[in-house]
């Protein structure tokens, strides 16, 4: 089913890549600085303790992640900052949940090596899974989420000002599954020398054909961008008394079966917490309408069978 389409605010998915040295984790501070002025900010720090040297930028939360960098241990302390209350999470870095020990190309390489046939293309059926996981946790949860991924290194010759050649350390694609990237809202590329940022993936449209260095005040723009249009938890809760108003309506349980079927997607546009109470008041109204029904539905359990198979379908 077709819906107009409308602008809602939204949590920031930012990446920042860059090879060592480039300033990933203090362009991210800032960032966050003015993405969330005076908000809680948290930090997975996978780099020995470097994710502290910041201290003095601003006031922020520390989870320090040693090996093995498996995605499910990103996925609980995703979730953890987010049950939490945090406002933004900075992931420091991304790139060990892919190559890192314990990371996905380690998974894989040791499901290879403990099948019998030593299929490396089979193995990826079983580690895929973990990977998917940990993408769909970084985009679904309810709080801003700025990365930082390391970049494959190369050196390149560029002009010094004085007519002389001097190399220079470059950054290529993510450490990170191919694709990556595409994931995010915006994609940042930092340079060593001047720890100048590019925009290489930008939705926002803000930062196109743009070279700059990242500041505090690259957050408030990116705020600014980020709370245009409707608020999505104001609107799931317009849209769920407006749902629990028809379902109070309904008059029998294949009805009951019939809307929640047709109204597939009004429920997606639910929040999480929005849909659960959704389908509990669909269930206590199902209930109701057996209870009034009495003899007629007596050892009759498809309707009932059904309805809760249909919820099933879409339950969190």
């Amino acid at each position: 089913m077709f819906r107009k389409a409308e602008r809602r605010q939204a949590k920031l998915r930012l990446a920042l890549c860059g090879p060592s040295g480039s300033g990933k984790t203090y362009s991210a501070l800032l960032i966050a600085q003015g993405l969330a002025p005076g908000a809680k900010v948290a930090l997975i720090d996978t780099e020995r303790g470097s994710g502290e040297l910041y201290a003095g930028l601003m006031d922020y939360d520390v989870a320090p992640l040693d090996p093995p960098f498996t995605p499910i241990r990103y996925v609980e302390l995703i979730r953890e900052a987010e049950q939490a209350g945090y406002d933004v999470l900075i992931i420091d870095g991304l790139s060990h949940a892919w190559v890192g020990e314990g990371g996905v190309l380690d998974m894989h390489d040791k499901a290879t090596a403990a099948s019998r046939s030593g299929n490396s293309f089979a193995a990826w059926r079983e580690v895929t899974p973990a990977h998917n996981q940990l993408v769909d946790t970084l985009l679904g949860a309810d709080l801003h989420i700025i990365t930082t991924m390391r970049t494959k290194t190369a050196y390149d010759m560029v002009d010094d000002g004085r007519g002389k050649k001097k190399p220079v350390k470059i950054g290529l694609a993510p450490v990170q599954r191919d694709g990556m990237e595409y994931e995010f809202t915006l994609v940042m590329d930092l340079s060593v020398e001047g720890h100048v940022a590019t925009a290489s993936k930008d939705r926002t449209s803000l930062f196109d054909g743009s070279h700059f260095v990242p500041t505090a005040e690259t957050g408030e723009g990116l705020r600014e961008w980020l709370e245009f249009g409707k608020d999505p938890v104001e609107e799931s809760r317009k849209l769920l008394r407006r749902l629990k108003a028809q379902v109070s309506r309904i008059e029998a349980v294949p009805q009951l079966n019939n809307w929640w079927r047709q109204h597939g997607a009004d429920i997606d546009q639910l929040t999480t917490a929005d849909a659960k109470k959704l389908k509990a008041c669909c269930t206590r109204h199902k209930s109701a309408l057996l209870a009034e029904d009495g003899e007629e539905h007596k050892g009759n359990g498809k309707d009932a069978a059904g309805l809760d198979a249909v919820v099933g379908e879409i339950a969190h």
